[in-house]
């Protein structure tokens, strides 16, 4: 029997290449790979300020949230796929551009989050409380405030309780208390900084969600009103940062780097509140807060390690 061509096993090798590659690119897609990467960073975060300390043991929340996270990001698109079906920004997703069923996404889901949430079963300190944080979260995500986005085009406040969640989950997972007052203090800052954070992207985007039928605060308030808010909330975040470098004992040079960092988002704040702020403006500041959010993650680490 004739060997078959090098050539056709060659192409034969480079389509199933290729075809790992689509399926693995869905995969992050529909788990919103970008943002459940930060999100992981929190739950780090949360680890570290207890422990003083990186271990092997890190990897067990870390990826447990990181799959628990992609589950909720992956019921969401399923939840929405219809209103992603009419926005420019979300039309390209994978269940409305036809590359995957709902059917088919919810399976993955499911996965995804019985994975998450056996993976959190494993850790060494307050496993109920971390699989209990976990479930919580997913639950509010995907329920009560998928319900309040078609409610209110205010729903993001009481959504951003979310983004306290994942430190305060690391820190459980360490072996630290749910009720700290250390930790509880990160994760308002977390909680605060979501809000600024979403009023950008409504900012850049308001006009989209009106056009998909979800209720947006660009047609509700005037567009001055609308700076206002954000700069207000953005006011409030670095306070919050403010009160994190000065009440936690961060030490030397870290605390100088996370007031410098406070204080420059504050007078972010206020460039983007002179004159009428058009999307490029939004989208600036937006890249601003959250590189701010990210470098305050990375000197409480710092100091944490150094400490």
């Amino acid at each position: 029997m004739a060997a078959a061509p090098p050539t056709a096993m060659g192409e034969s090798s480079v389509g199933e290449g290729s075809a790992v590659v689509r399926v693995v690119r869905l995969l992050l897609e529909l788990g919103k790979a970008r943002i459940t990467f930060a999100v992981t960073f929190s739950v780090m975060t949360g680890w570290v300020l207890f422990t003083g300390s990186f271990a092997p043991a890190l990897l067990v929340p870390v990826l447990g949230v990181f799959l628990l996270a992609c589950g909720s990001a992956t019921i969401n698109q399923v939840q929405e796929w219809r209103v992603d079906a009419r926005m420019e920004r979300t039309r390209g997703r994978p269940i409305p551009s036809g590359r995957i069923t709902a059917t088919g996404a919810l399976i993955i889901a499911v996965a995804f989050l019985a994975a998450g949430l056996n993976l959190l079963g494993f850790v060494q300190h307050n496993a109920m409380a971390v699989v209990g944080l976990g479930a919580f979260a997913v639950l509010y995500y995907n329920g009560i405030y998928y319900a309040l986005k078609r409610l209110t085009a205010f729903a993001v406040v009481p959504g951003a309780l979310i983004g306290a969640v994942p430190p305060i989950l690391g820190w459980c997972a360490a072996g630290g208390h749910i009720l700290d007052a250390t930790i509880l203090e990160v994760g308002a800052f977390f909680f605060i900084w979501q809000i600024p954070h979403f009023w950008l992207l409504v900012n850049i985007f308001g006009r989209q969600y009106e056009s998909a039928g979800l209720p947006s605060a660009t047609a509700v308030i005037s567009p001055g009103q609308f700076q206002r808010i954000t700069v207000a909330w953005s006011f409030m975040t670095s306070f919050c940062g403010l009160a994190l470098v000065l009440t936690q004992g961060v030490g030397l040079p870290w605390n100088f780097l996370g007031l410098g960092a406070s204080i420059a988002v504050g007078f972010a704040a206020l460039a983007f509140l002179r004159g009428a702020a058009t999307a490029r403006d939004a989208r600036r500041f937006f890249m601003q807060l959250n590189a701010y959010a990210l470098a305050m993650m990375l000197l409480l680490m710092a100091d944490a390690l150094a400490g």
